[in-house]
């Protein structure tokens, strides 16, 4: 709402549980949170009165999402260390009704948990932080809900976000586009008895074989081909961190008050993490900089592109800017690094934190469906997280441009049409259609303000999906005519003039065509993936001598119609493209 903040409210959960059903009578003490800035205000009076009718408290027995459970056993979550708790998951299968009576046969087990994110840790509903451990309270890598085994996992609340949508959408986009990105699953979640509503079961982003699959670096790896990989840092907020990181050599893209960019180590931690490591990822990204920030940037030795692995970065630029993410570039952003003996060039992502992109930040410019994400500082130069000045450099190289253009154009007639955005996000709504009724009960924010909501607020949640549905319409058509670059190969020559991996005729019926780079004779698998991650094909490929590889796939007559991932695997790359199946 608006000031002055007068009328009748209801409390936000069961307020008598904050008593522990001891009587109402006595002292209450009103807590004011406002933090919007740089506007104050204050409390002229305030009076609580106490009903004959007192609202019902929600009764939930069942759902058809998975059941979460989580007893504290009466130790208070904090914002590190997490405590020790006891954690059981209810799912009984696809279609089946869970029952919070069933048993626990999906977990049952204790846990680690704690609060986690930043801002996020200021809404009533709280997002946790989770380590499945076994009874001894040792680290227990398992499955949750049909999801690859791990022991660190997130339960996020898409509390602001009304939709539920945004971070479950641009991470499936992320992963048909070819790249990793966390795997989630709604579920609703029980603490202490207490119902909280709908919660999305999701992968924290970690170095792992099901994640982000690059070598492991240990204490000892210091040397040769074992010190050059493999690392994550990000470019973040500095809450939640341990202070481990370092500061770039270059200021911000935007630097009135001489902001700059600092790196934080995320793999390995900064309490793992050695001198050598330290002191060689530091000096890669450093040398990745100056490269960028020379004129001889699009050198084919001496520039960026020896540092840069060009196609994730393009696609991380193309999903922060349909979101139009405000945060983009800037904050949750992560970075990684394979070994120089698999790839080894700094990869873009993989993406993180889309609950206020999509038209869903009353700031910098976030409500808008025109403009650059990337050019955040024209909106908000005075914000102290900035975005570094890659982009803008980015932008000067015309084969850069052109790259994009051209992925920009492949994307749109597959992963990136309206239709098949329209078509998930209409998927979310029908997997929450039950749950949402009891979630936004407990939570009665439709047609209210949470920040960073921008006015006007739908007043329902059709409304929701409807803001939402329009406004990646309109984004779309709006990066349809400023996208630039200029895209003047074919497919047939696109593998050529990227030198890197094209498939085609996209859409396919029956045959597909492989082009691709060997740099020598090697040994290389093709496989071919269904949007749920399933091998549906296997082939193995030599090339007998180095250049220009044409390889042709029958496609299995079996295969349904829908978008499938080709990936070309040797022993020193990975490439990927997706391509449309039409039986």
């Amino acid at each position: 709402g608006n000031p002055l903040y007068n009328g009748t409210y209801r409390p936000q959960g069961q307020l008598g549980a904050v008593n522990n059903g001891q009587s109402s009578n006595g002292f209450w003490k009103l807590w004011i949170l406002d933090n919007a800035q740089p506007d104050a205000g204050y409390l002229s009076s305030w009076r609580i009165v106490f009903g004959y009718n007192p609202a019902k408290p929600i009764i939930f027995t069942s759902s058809d999402l998975p059941i979460v459970v989580i007893n504290t056993n009466g130790q208070t979550i904090q914002d590190e260390p997490k405590i020790t708790a006891d954690m059981g998951i209810i799912y009984n299968g696809p279609g089946a009704r869970n029952f919070l009576t069933d048993p626990y046969n999906n977990y049952n087990n204790k846990i680690g948990i704690e609060y986690r994110g930043s801002t996020s840790q200021g809404f009533p509903q709280k997002p946790f932080g989770i380590e499945t451990r076994d009874s001894s309270g040792a680290e227990l890598d398992t499955s949750l809900l049909e999801l690859p085994s791990e022991h660190d996992w997130i339960l996020y609340p898409p509390y602001n976000d009304k939709s539920l949508t945004r971070n479950v959408l641009t991470y499936d986009l992320s992963r048909k586009m070819g790249h990793y990105a966390a795997r989630t699953k709604f579920c609703e979640l029980v603490l202490n008895g207490q119902y909280q509503g709908i919660y999305v079961l999701m992968e924290k982003l970690k170095r792992d074989k099901h994640r982000i699959n690059i070598a492991t670096l240990d204490t000892s790896d210091v040397s040769g081909d074992d010190l050059t990989g493999g690392y994550i840092f990000k470019i973040d907020k500095l809450s939640g961190n341990g202070g481990g990181g370092w500061n770039s050599n270059y200021l911000a893209a935007t630097h009135p008050n001489n902001q700059g960019i600092f790196f934080q180590y995320e793999y390995p931690d900064d309490n793992s993490i050695v001198v050598q490591q330290e002191s060689y990822i530091q000096s890669y990204v450093d040398s990745f900089e100056y490269a960028l920030n020379s004129i001889s940037l699009t050198d084919t030795v001496n520039g960026y592109r020896h540092f840069m692995d060009v196609n994730s970065f393009i696609d991380y630029f193309i999903i922060n800017e349909v979101s139009h993410n405000v945060d983009g570039y800037r904050i949750s952003t992560f970075l990684n690094k394979n070994k120089d003996s698999k790839g080894g060039k700094l990869r873009a992502g993989p993406v993180w934190d889309f609950n206020i992109a999509y038209k869903n930040a009353n700031y910098c410019n976030g409500n808008s469906t025109s403009g650059w994400a990337y050019d955040f500082g024209a909106y908000c130069g005075g914000d102290p997280n900035q975005i570094p000045f890659w982009w803008n450099k980015l932008m000067t190289d015309v084969r850069f441009k052109n790259e994009l253009k051209c992925r920009w154009l492949d994307l749109r007639s597959t992963v990136l049409t309206t239709t098949n955005i329209n078509a998930f996000i209409d998927s979310i709504v029908t997997i929450t259609a039950e749950a949402r009724q009891r979630h936004y009960a407990l939570w009665p924010i439709i047609g209210v303000y949470v920040w960073p909501n921008p006015s006007p607020i739908p007043s329902s949640y059709t409304a929701e999906i409807t803001l939402l549905k329009n406004f990646i319409s309109s984004r779309i058509a709006w990066l349809d005519n400023y996208m630039p670059g200029t895209c003047t190969v074919g497919a047939e020559n696109l593998a050529e003039a990227s030198q890197e991996f094209v498939v085609y005729p996209n859409p396919a019926k029956a045959d597909l065509t492989l082009k691709f780079k060997a740099s020598k004779q090697e040994e290389n698998t093709i496989q071919v993936y269904a949007a749920t991650g399933q091998l549906v094909f296997e082939q193995r490929v030599k090339t007998s001598v180095a250049g220009l590889q044409q390889i042709k796939l029958q496609v299995p007559q079996q295969l349904m119609t829908g978008i499938y991932l080709v990936k070309l695997t040797s022993p020193t790359r990975e490439l990927i493209q997706k391509v449309s199946i039409e039986n």
